[in-house]
This record gives C-alpha cells, structure tokens and sequence, in this order.
C-alpha cells in the first residue's frame, strides 16, 4: 500500500485485526471513474459504432514502403480532397522519405495494384476506401532507409571491450556478483531483489504462473459468444465476432477457445 494510504488507515483496524490495505492479493489502483450520462454521450459519438469515427471524406488507408520489411503503419486518416502531393508530405513525417523521392502506389485490401498515384490529383480520384493500402517506393539512392538503415541493427556497430578491460573496471556486475557468492554460495538476483523489496515494506515477486493443462480452460466463457456478436477489444476498437474455437497453434489459457474481432 501507499505511504498515503498507510496514513489514512492508521489506527483503523478491521474485525480480523489487520489493517484495511493489509490485504496481499488487493494491488493497489486508483478507483474507475463512472462517466456521467453527458460524458458517456459525448464518448459514444467521438468512438462511433466501431470506435472509429471519422468524417465522410475521410478514409483509413494502410502504409507501407519498399524500404521498410519490418515496418507497416497501419490506418492513416486521409482526407479524400487532400491532392496526392500533399498526401506524400504528409507521409514523409511517418516514414521520412521526402515527397520528390516518393512514387505512391494505391494497393487494395488483396494485395492488388489499383493505380500509380499523380501527384496533382486528389486521393479521391482514385477510389480508395477503408483497409486498402499507399505502397510508397523510395527512388532516393542515398535514403536513410535505403540497405535496412532504419531496421537492420546488425548495420550499427556496437561498443566492444575486451574481457581484460572489464575486468579491469570496478563496480561492475560481474565484480558484484562474486561479491555476493563469496558471501552465499546460494546467491541469486532473484533472491537480491526480493530481500531490497522486503526492506522497503514491498512484497517479493511472485513465482510464475502455473502451466494450464485443462483443454477446456475457458469453455464456458466461450461458449456464450457467438459468431456475429459485437465486441470491444483493447483500445475501443469495436468489430463483429467472426470465429469462436480452439486454436491448435497456440498454447492452453485464455486464448485457446478463440474469439476473433473484426468489422
């Protein structure tokens, strides 16, 4: 518990005799403010039906680059008037490629090129909607994302020392752990933190959770969705239930009976 709470539950001792904040398992979080019925009403029309309110010239288009293998921004608002120039310098904030070196592609949600994009055009010329995707192809040589710059970190030189030099430093940790050994052979950091933890009134870490082998862990949760029902997941993002199961790819839990979210 807080230092605060401590305070304000000095000499308030329960029925059992231990303090209300006593409690190991109760991990302390601020109270969950309810919304007003005015707040909830704004809430609801800012989020829309899907969590995703936008105007009706506004479209959520994926990026990608030729560039970047690793890298995908996903659901840039666009605005259909906005000319396909003013889109690129947009663009160049998110992915740094400069809207004279950029040659836009409009891909549909397939994968399927739909058209080149010019720039003195408006974005709605070509059509695009929700879930299709801007491939931006970089034609500058000496772009900083050219090779793998921005991604591939065996690129970077790292900082090396050699074992003489580390053993030549102090306080170091290879220094503090034999320190500590020499102390108890049965040292372990685990075991270092949670006596710092106990000093400071803090509880140890918990072991691991244990391993679920119940093949029907959740079934009853699952078994009250249904494919089509609406949900929320994290974030507000609201969609359809499209699949419920079991999903041999991934481990026994929560996650084994599956329901997926999307529009």
């Amino acid at each position: 518990c807080l230092d605060k709470e401590r305070n304000s539950a000095a000499g308030q001792v329960s029925a059992s005799g231990s303090f209300p904040c006593q409690d190991k398992n109760m991990s302390v979080q601020p109270p969950r403010r309810q919304l007003s019925r005015e707040e909830q009403t704004i809430r609801d029309y800012c989020m829309g039906e899907d969590g995703r309110r936008k105007a009706e010239s506004t479209v959520l288009l994926h990026v990608s680059h030729s560039n970047l293998k690793k890298t995908f921004f996903q659901e840039i608002r666009l605005d259909l008037h906005m000319r396909i120039g003013t889109v690129k310098q947009k663009l160049e904030f998110h992915c740094g490629t400069s809207a004279i070196s950029n040659r836009l592609f409009l891909y549909d949600e397939r994968g399927q090129v739909m058209s080149e994009c010019e720039d003195d055009k408006m974005l709605g010329y070509y059509s695009p909607y929700d879930g299709c995707r801007l491939h931006i192809v970089d034609d500058d040589p000496n772009s900083l994302s050219a090779g793998g710059w921005l991604e591939d970190v065996s690129l970077v030189t790292k900082y090396e020392i050699s074992e003489e030099a580390y053993n030549a430093r102090k306080n170091t940790y290879r220094k503090f752990k034999e320190e500590k050994l020499k102390e108890d052979p049965e040292w372990s950091l685990k075991k270092e933190i949670d006596a710092r933890k106990a000093k400071a009134g803090m509880e140890p870490s918990s072991d691991s959770k244990s391993k679920i082998e119940d093949d029907e862990y959740m079934a009853t949760e699952a078994s009250a969705i249904k494919v089509g029902d609406r949900c929320e997941v994290a974030g507000g993002r609201r969609g359809c239930v499209k699949y419920v199961g079991k999903i041999p790819e991934l481990p026994k839990g929560g996650l084994k009976h599956l329901a997926c979210c999307g529009d």
